[in-house]
């Protein structure tokens, strides 16, 4: 499983001219599972997002997490961040998970970081060609894996 983390001061999804999801300042979080991907590993990466610290404290350190700053979270599948870019000049896409077990994994994901944080919690649409707008806050950009 892996994370691209953005800290922004506003993200916003679109489905077909339609806004679907949108945030002020917080993460925009793109999500992508792989093949051996399971509940644990769903569980880690959200205790990670939800600890890691991204954001400057009163010394201008990154210090303080999400929860921290009571910020918003904008999540949004996607698949290519499963890609094995190792070789070649087309990425391979052997090792992301199937589209089934990706969305469930996507859905309790998107559960578990509901339950577990207060601030203001968007989605992108599962599987749909998304337009995500963002204005970076940095820049401050972070790939997290589990």
């Amino acid at each position: 499983m892996r994370c691209l983390i953005q800290r922004v001061v506003e993200a916003a999804v679109d489905v077909d001219a339609e806004r679907v999801g949108a945030i002020g300042s917080g993460l925009l979080v793109f999500v992508g599972f792989e093949k051996d991907d399971d509940s644990g590993r769903i569980k880690r990466m959200g205790e990670r997002l939800l600890g890691y610290r991204a954001f400057s404290d009163n010394e201008d350190r990154m210090n303080r997490s999400i929860r921290d700053v009571a910020g918003d979270l904008l999540l949004v599948s996607q698949f290519t961040l499963a890609a094995d870019t190792k070789k070649g000049t087309r990425p391979s896409f052997s090792s992301a998970a199937e589209p089934a077990a990706a969305r469930g994994f996507f859905d309790d994901f998107v559960t578990l970081i509901k339950a577990q944080h207060e601030g203001h919690i968007a989605t992108g649409r599962f599987g749909a060609n998304m337009q995500v707008s963002l204005i970076n806050d940095g820049p401050v950009t972070f790939l997290l894996e589990t």
